[in-house]
């Protein structure tokens, strides 16, 4: 059976494919299944600093299988009841284990982004665009809702009105609306777009990785916190830095103007 995620990986940057192009990357139960798998396989691989994630062929991913939801089969199957258990037990694993993943993740959106395929989008933390990218929140045009916990991403990133009239127009925009509403960092020539995600993963790649770990959850969990709790937090956060072989590394690596040597400790 043809893997439907594919993993490779070169220094310290690992990538992650999509590989459903026949279905517009579709979400099966076994793509949910796979993508979860190397999740946890990269959260403890400490050779890899950051992932990148894309999709094989035209599409990023067209999130739902509409032939699927059609047919009632898969993950679709079921009653109400039944149907809540597998929103949680398949789809809902991926934003779990993605607002729970380390290291920085990085979309390459090479086509367009749908449904779940948007709501995948806005789970990892950076994300770069193809200029023949497109994005829509459809869900409604479907009869359905954001079953993934599209509309909290969603509205993490443009914020509750903008959030709102994506969601209930259903309406697709263009990579440039994209950019310009702040779901994505840059648009770039459809050529040139891995090039740019791995430059990108490259310098991020190049920093200590475990203060880029900590930096990026002292971003997500300041977001609910109060001002004195987000201090607090970061005092507790730059105590355990401050202690590593990779600070002091840093620093000397400043006064002895060269390249530092991080080890991730």
């Amino acid at each position: 059976m043809n893997k439907q995620v594919l993993l490779s990986s070169q220094g310290h940057l690992a990538t992650l494919t999509l590989n459903r192009p026949e279905a517009r990357n579709a979400y099966s139960s076994e793509m949910i299944k796979e993508l979860v798998q190397y999740l946890d396989e990269l959260e403890l691989n400490p050779q890899i600093r950051v992932v990148v994630i894309t999709g094989a062929g035209r599409a990023f991913s067209a999130g739902g299988d509409l032939k699927l939801m059609r047919d009632k089969e898969g993950m679709f199957a079921g009653g109400p009841v039944e149907l809540r258990a597998r929103y949680m037990q398949e789809i809902q694993r991926v934003p779990r284990r993605l607002t729970r993943f380390t290291k920085p993740v990085i979309a390459a959106i090479n086509g367009p982004a749908i449904g779940a395929g948007l709501d995948l989008s806005l789970m990892c933390d950076l994300r770069i665009a193809s200029s023949q990218a497109k994005f829509g929140s459809t869900f409604v045009k479907v009869g359905l809702i954001p079953g993934d916990g599209g509309s909290y991403f969603l509205t993490r990133a443009v914020g509750l009105a903008k959030a709102l009239e994506l969601t209930l127009t259903g309406r697709v925009i263009d990579a440039q609306e994209a950019e310009r509403l702040g779901i994505i960092s840059r648009v770039v020539d459809h050529d040139a777009l891995m090039s740019t995600a791995y430059e990108l993963a490259e310098e991020i790649a190049a920093n200590a990785p475990l203060a880029v770990q900590l930096t990026k959850a002292s971003a997500y969990q300041s977001l609910n916190l109060s001002p004195e709790a987000a201090l607090q937090l970061a005092a507790s956060f730059q105590g355990v830095a401050q202690n590593t072989h990779d600070h002091l590394e840093g620093v000397n690596a400043l006064l002895e103007k060269r390249p530092p040597l991080f080890k991730g400790s």
